[in-house]
């Protein structure tokens, strides 16, 4: 359990930043089966996969990476606590303005900096699109992504501090570890990766470790309800040619069953199936020895 009396409950959105809009859009919304959104202007998109206007937001930078995750609380009250927290844990926050939160289509926002040079976003009353605007995939079979309490999914990130993160984690943010993963992640070298959950519980919403690479982020994963888009997604990647990072399979910790795929912007996006949700009261920590328990056979490496 956790010694925070307030919580993240999700992770509500994320912000990239990419050069090639025109690519994502393609990308998004006929392989993976967002709906992609103008925001009235040339420089940002946003990607939808529920009732929320903001889930993923492109925006127009030269990074190719992330540039904001976006935890959600489910009140403002335990937002203003969970500030308290972070200041009285030393984190330096900003509430952010008036203009700054309808960009954001969040009624209150505030940010830290992460150590490893990207930022986090801690926000209270997301935007919902009117029935009249309801999430429509053009490719999807199924009902739709698996979101909701859970947030839009999970992202892996490369720590240039290990330890140092998983402090700022664990100690400042309260996210509660999931398991562990010690394993050969690149021929002949043996890395450990950090899982760690919100209050909702999916199994993680944030891992992070020195994993190789030069970009922040190292994956984003987004969940399907249908198993049978996973598969339809994986035939769509192979028919358009686009690299895959690792083929089908299943990872021992999450028992998610996915593909990975290399994103326009060099990292890569994990697109799953069947992700448990942990129940803190009979939850056990453990380290696993494999990455996978089957399959993900790996392609092409991330780009960075």
């Amino acid at each position: 359990m956790t010694d925070f009396p307030a919580e993240i409950s999700s992770l509500g959105y994320v912000i990239l930043g990419v050069k090639d809009l025109d690519a994502w859009t393609i990308f998004a919304r006929d392989i993976l089966g967002f709906q992609v959104c103008a925001r009235g202007g040339a420089e940002s998109l946003d990607l939808r996969m529920d009732e929320r206007l903001q889930r993923v937001v492109l925006e127009r930078n030269d990074a190719d990476d992330l540039l904001e995750a976006g935890w959600e609380f489910d009140t403002e009250e335990q937002l203003t606590r969970y500030v308290e927290q972070l200041r009285a844990y030393g984190v330096g926050v900003e509430q952010a303005g008036p203009e700054e939160c309808r960009r954001r289509r969040v009624e209150s926002l505030y940010r830290c900096d992460d150590p490893n040079g990207f930022r986090h976003g801690f926000y209270y009353g997301p935007a919902i699109a009117p029935m009249s605007n309801a999430f429509r995939s053009t490719v999807m079979r199924g009902p739709g992504f698996e979101t909701g309490a859970l947030g839009l999914g999970h992202i892996v990130t490369r720590s240039a501090d290990a330890k140092k993160t998983i402090d700022f984690y664990r100690s400042g943010l309260g996210l509660r570890v999931s398991d562990y993963i010690r394993a050969e992640v690149m021929p002949g070298k043996t890395f450990e990766v950090t899982f760690m959950h919100t209050a909702t519980g999916r199994h993680h919403s944030l891992a992070t470790g020195e994993l190789p690479g030069e970009k922040l982020l190292g994956h984003l994963m987004v969940q399907v309800k249908d198993m049978n888009d996973v598969g339809l997604a994986y035939e769509r990647c192979l028919a358009a040619g686009l690299p895959i990072v690792m083929h089908l399979g299943h990872h021992p910790n999450d028992h998610m069953f996915s593909f990975y795929v290399r994103s326009p912007s060099g990292f890569a996006i994990e697109y799953g199936h069947g992700g448990i949700v942990i129940d803190d009261a009979t939850w056990k920590v453990v380290t696993h020895s494999r990455l996978s328990d089957w399959g993900h056979q790996r392609g092409e490496m991330p780009r960075g």
